[in-house]
């Protein structure tokens, strides 16, 4: 998908600069990894199972991204609203 902002807009990487940001305070600095491959695994494995299975998000209705994918995709087209 197409960025929304113009080139050097603050507001362009403001999502993923926000999940970055709970990833590190949540996860990252609360773990010691023995190696980067070990990191990487743990790591995802967190995006996975919590992040995006558990965690409620406020702009997804306090929903977890997965729930709210699942209740997008159970409504039908002309319900949806852009």
């Amino acid at each position: 998908m197409q960025s929304m902002g113009r080139v050097g807009s603050c507001f362009d990487n403001t999502v993923s600069e926000a999940f970055n940001s709970v990833l590190k305070v949540k996860y990252v600095h609360r773990h010691a990894f023995r190696t980067r491959t070990e990191a990487h695994i743990k790591i995802a494995t967190c995006i996975t199972d919590f992040y995006n299975a558990r965690r409620l998000h406020s702009m997804c209705d306090f929903k977890s991204p997965l729930g709210y994918e699942r209740a997008y995709r159970a409504t039908p087209a002309e319900g949806r609203t852009a």
